[in-house]
This record gives structure tokens, sequence and C-alpha cells, in this order.
């Protein structure tokens, strides 16, 4: 008696003999005197099994010599050594049956390269692609590899709001959540009257989840959230979204010099994790999509990420004798192009850059003894710039009414983050990794919008 299994199962164990079943769908289909090698990718994994039809079988004249790219089936044989170069194993049909069938006349993706732009197009069709279908694997990979980490920490996994009434970056760039009538919206001294919304006051999706896991960090100690943000930002290049995903840890009684060594051990965790459980993806990325990307991934595992302060990188800047697109100022917030010359070219690894001017940074970052910078890190990596964004809380009250001030933000709507400060206040870190950028580090896709199963972007949100 036959039983199902996944491609990937079999060419791994190999079971040579073995009468099986499997499904999956038709990548290609050669015919010869005789019989016909079927090519079939059920999404395990990168490989396809090459099928032995012979004429013999059941509708072989009828369905299986009008197979084409697309068709899903299900093939029932004895599985046997191959004789193929590449291949260990080859299945020999005894039973071939047809679930849907692929018009090859409309069918969008048949076997030749289509461009990423092309399969944006078609974004309910592109995971069935050699390279979509690997990203989607990668980035179930290292969905878990994420947990397994901060659970191996001991960290708690904390499940934070969509839903907000607070702005963790104080820029106001946030989608609104309302279910007034866009037609006759109340107004109140000429704004809209949120009163009258569903929450009674003005509410959006969240930017970040790190300050409400700072009311459970300075609670159960260690923690993590891991879910999607979104930014209202009209930022239409290679690596924003206005929909991703974010990993914030927070870390109860740690400062900002354990904060980046955290942050350094998990990105090579999860660098770690995906070349041992993903190496045939990498492969393909590796032929495909960005040939020195091994190269640079175990470069990350085999030394220290540099540091520097963000002085030091402005006066490295400004002595390079390269000239940039975005001037170069003590003050002014590092570039992509910046953060890639200092880690591609002047440091060829990993970089972590500390302490920013605190004018540039949000109000929650620990101002340092100076009072003119922030006990903030950034984490930059080659071909992609920030990775991670980090800093030391700021725990003292007093400290964080000022800054509250400072920004022009609201003291009331924060009076339950000060209360955090007033009854307990514990020295505490945390940091976002951007999870679509981390994707792209390990892939070497160019543009973020491969890396994410539904791209948002300003303009477009098709699905």
């Amino acid at each position: 008696m036959s039983h199902s299994l996944r491609i990937a199962q079999i060419l791994k164990t190999h079971p040579i003999g073995q009468t099986v079943e499997i499904k999956g769908w038709v990548r290609t289909r050669r015919d010869s005197k005789g019989f016909s090698f079927l090519e079939v990718n059920d999404g395990s994994c990168v490989a396809n099994l090459q099928i032995i039809a012979e004429e013999n079988l059941p509708r072989y004249e009828e369905e299986i010599l009008r197979l084409t790219t697309g068709c899903s089936v299900r093939i029932s044989g004895e599985l046997a050594a191959s004789p193929a170069k590449g291949q260990v194993v080859e299945l020999k049909a005894t039973e071939v049956e047809v679930y849907g069938w692929a018009d090859p006349e409309t069918y969008p993706l048949q076997k030749k390269r289509h461009s990423f732009e092309f399969l944006r197009e078609i974004g309910h069709l592109r995971p069935r692609t050699n390279s979509l279908g690997a990203v989607a694997r990668v980035r179930s990979a290292l969905s878990f590899a994420v947990h397994r980490f901060f659970q191996e920490q001991g960290f708690q996994y904390i499940h934070t709001p969509i839903i907000t009434t607070s702005d963790c970056e104080g820029a106001g760039e946030m989608f609104t959540v309302t279910t007034l009538d866009l037609n006759n919206v109340p107004r109140k001294d000429g704004h809209p009257d949120f009163s009258e919304d569903f929450f009674g006051r003005q509410a959006s999706l969240t930017v970040s989840g790190q300050l409400e896991a700072e009311i459970y960090c300075l609670a159960l100690g260690n923690v993590y959230t891991f879910g999607p943000t979104f930014r209202a930002e009209n930022s239409n290049t290679s690596r924003h979204l206005a929909e991703f995903w974010m990993v914030e840890p927070e870390m109860a009684f740690c400062d900002l010099s354990q904060d980046m060594e955290v942050a350094e051990a998990f990105i090579k965790y999860l660098v770690q994790y995906v070349l041992d459980h993903c190496p045939a993806e990498i492969e393909l990325f590796s032929n495909f999509v960005d040939k020195g990307l091994k190269a640079r991934l175990s470069a990350v595992l085999e030394q220290d990420f540099a540091r520097i302060t963000y002085t030091e990188a402005i006066d490295r800047l400004t002595t390079c004798g390269k000239t940039f697109n975005f001037p170069v100022s003590w003050g002014a917030d590092l570039q992509s192009e910046h953060e890639r010359y200092l880690c591609e070219e002047l440091f060829q690894r990993p970089l972590i850059v500390s302490d920013y001017p605190k004018s540039i940074k949000p109000f929650y970052m620990r101002v340092n003894d100076d009072n003119t910078t922030v006990a903030a890190m950034d984490i930059l990596v080659p071909g992609i710039g920030e990775i991670i964004g980090g800093s030391q809380r700021e725990e003292r009250y007093d400290n964080l009414v000022s800054r509250l001030a400072e920004m022009g933000l609201n003291q009331e709507e924060y009076g339950w983050y000060l209360d955090l400060r007033k009854y307990g206040t514990a020295p505490h870190a945390g940091f976002g990794l951007g999870f679509e950028r981390l994707i792209q580090f390990v892939s070497g896709m160019a543009n973020i919008r491969e890396v994410i199963p539904f791209p948002r972007t300003p303009g477009s949100a098709s699905l």
C-alpha cells in the first residue's frame, strides 16, 4: 500500500524500492519513445522529483501527453535509483491522476526566467516560481528561528496590539483606523471629532510594539514581540514597505552595551540557522540572485561586528574623500549611501554605530551624560545598510518628562508610559529588527518587495 510523501522527505531519505504517492505541480514534461519524463515539485524544497511515465499507463495519450507547466497531479509508483546525473532517485509511475489543468496559452508562468517586476504583477502566482518559493521557505525557517533564539534565552513572547493610540516614533506617520462616515466626518474646531469614532478617540495602526513591550519587560524581565507594523511614509524605494514585520525584544536591567551584544548574537544565530536549514535555497540565491551571498553570510559568522560611535562615523565619512549625494554633517542622520559605505567599503563587515545625536532620535532613548547624544545604536550590514535599531530606554522620570516637552509631545497621552518610571523604574534596553531586511540580507534580493508575500507600498496594495 502506498503512502503520500513530500518530495523533500524522499530526497532526504532515498527510500528506494518503496511504493509511494506524491502530490504536486508539473514543472516540465519531456517525451521520449514509449514514455515521458515529468518534473514535479510540491513546494517542500527547491528540487523537483523526476517521474517516469510509460505509455502503458491508463490515460497516457489523453492526459499524460497533455500535461504542461502548472498542472497539479497525484502520482503513485515505486522509487528507484536514478541513472541520471544530479539526482539520486526517480519515481516509476504506476498511476497518474490529474487534479487541475493549466492552459499553456494563458498560464503566465512557463519554463523560462521571469523578471521580478513581472512577477509582482501576478502576485497570486509568483510563489510557484523557484526563487519566490525559496524565499517563502527561508522566511518560514527564519520566523521559527526568531522564536527559538529568544525561547532558548528565557524570553517571554508578548502579543502587542495592532491598533494603538500611541505613536512610538513620535513622527506622526501613521495609518488612521476609523469607522467614521468618510462622506460626513464629524468635526470639532475644524478637526475630525474622533470622540464619536469606534474607540472614542483617534486610533492608528501600530508603528512599533516597543512601548507596549516595555510594560511587560518591567514586569516579566526579558520579553519580545514579533508582528506586523505599519508606516505611512511615502517612501517608494527598494528598502521600504508600508507594512512589514518587526522583531522587538526588551530586556530589563540591561544597558546599551548588553543590548548590542544580544543584537549581534541574534543576527549571527539567524544567519547560522538559515545556512544549516536552508542550504538548497541559499545555493539557489547564490547561483541566480547574488553570486557573493555565501561569502558574505560566512563573513558574518567569522568575525566580530565592528563598532564605532556616530561622531567617529561622521569623521570617517567627511575625511574619506568620497562624494555622497547627501551631505555629511554632525547632527544629520546617516543615509543609506553613508551606511553602506561604512560597512561595505570601510569596514567590510557588519558595523554597529552608537551614541547618536538626541535631536534625530525618538523621545524614549536614554540621554547620555554629554546631554547631546543618546544611548542608541544601529547595526549596519553589507548590501542593506541598517537592519537593527535599538537603544537603552530613558528610565529616569524627570529626564523623560523633559524629552517629551522638547519634542512637543503631549505628556498626558504618555501618562501610562511615565508611570512605568514612577513605580519601580529600572534600566532597560531593546532593539527592533526589520524582518524583511533580514530576509533581503540572507537571500541577496535587491528589492524588499520580493521578500514579503504581499508587499504594501505607496500606490500599491493588490490582493
